[in-house]
Order: structure tokens, then sequence, then C-alpha cells
């Protein structure tokens, strides 16, 4: 199990929800870099929040997916925020909501200029579906970073997520900067190098 660094150690010492938008006139004061997050519903992309602000329910996590309606703006000291786009992909919530969300999460990402990366958060156990890879290839044409999450890692053998995470990397070769990081909220693993990828992206004075 990794150990958190220094620098994470000093982040959760403040880190706090600052409140959620639905349109640009509702964002917070564009004053820091901001790194997103994006997954399908039920992914875990909570679970991973919580996990790298070292808080137990920072974000809300549920187990009805497409509970997150909003896009989610976390203060992490005077330097960073992170962001909670809603879940896409969960067939069960009205196609009017839904339209609304891409919508809402597509201006977003198009507009905001401290927008540093994107973590894009994918199952191991699953092959990235139409909605993530449109996702990323909107991502590449804006010219926006992504960081490629592989979450729960513990829910398969080790020689399986091995096999998992190069089959998914193979398969986004063209479409990503860096191999997939493997994550698991469980264990922690792959905490550091999350925020390795998010200092590298947002810039070393976060």
């Amino acid at each position: 199990m990794e150990r958190p660094g220094h620098y994470f150690e000093g982040l959760v010492m403040d880190v706090a929800f600052v409140k959620s938008a639905f349109k640009q006139a509702q964002y917070p004061k564009p004053d820091r870099p901001e790194i997103a997050f994006a997954g399908r519903s039920n992914v875990g992309k909570s679970s991973l929040i919580n996990v790298l602000a070292n808080r137990r329910n920072l974000a809300r996590t549920s187990a009805t997916p497409g509970r997150t309606q909003s896009i989610n703006f976390f203060r992490l000291g005077a330097s960073l925020y992170l962001v909670d786009l809603p879940g896409y992909g969960f067939a069960r919530v009205p196609l009017r909501i839904r339209e609304s969300w891409q919508d809402m999460v597509e201006s977003y990402l198009r507009s905001r200029k401290t927008l540093k990366a994107v973590v894009v958060i994918l199952d191991i156990r699953r092959d990235p579906a139409q909605g993530d890879l449109e996702l990323l290839a909107w991502l590449n044409h804006y010219e926006k970073c992504p960081i490629v999450v592989l979450t729960k890692a513990d829910k398969v053998s080790r020689q399986e997520t091995l096999r998992r995470a190069a089959r998914i990397d193979q398969q986004l070769d063209d479409m990503i900067p860096d191999p997939p990081i493997l994550f698991s909220a469980k264990t922690r693993q792959g905490r550091d190098a999350i925020w390795a990828r998010i200092r590298q992206a947002a810039g070393k004075g976060i």
C-alpha cells in the first residue's frame, strides 16, 4: 500500500466543498488551476476524489448511479480546485436530464480557461465504452489533457489487473499521452501516482 507524500498531507488540512454550478455564471472565480473528474455513472468517481483528499464524505457517493446532477467544485488550499462532473452513460436517467448534463459539461470543458486536465475514470473490468471514447476524442480535439485512471483494481487478481491494464492502454494508445494509472479506493493504490500527474498538469506551485 502506498504511503501519502508530504505534498498530499499538506493539502488535506485545508479542503472543502465550495459550490455546485449548473451554468458558467455560477462557477467560482477562475483564480487557480482546476482538475476535473469525469466518468460513467457508478465507476467510482466520488470515491476517487475522497481518497485523493483523504476525506471520507467530501464527494457524495451513492448506490444510485446518476445521482450527481451538477458541476461540484472543491477547494484544496488556496491553489487548486477539484471539479466533480456529472456521470454519463446511465440509461435510467431521463433523456432530457442526460442532454442537459451533456450541454452543461461540454460548456464547462470548452470554456473554462483554468482547466488544466481531466481525470477520465474507467472501470478496469470493462473495455472503454462509446461514451468514454467520445469524451477522450473531444478532449484531444480541444487540446485538454486527459489523465486516465482505472478504478476497482482490487476487484480482480494482480495478473488480471496487469492484463486488463495493458489491453485498455493499447485500445487508447493514440488518444492518451501517458499509460493509465491503476487505482483502488479500498487499498489506495495509485493515489500518489495520480497526484503526481495532477501536479504535472496544474503546476508545481500547487
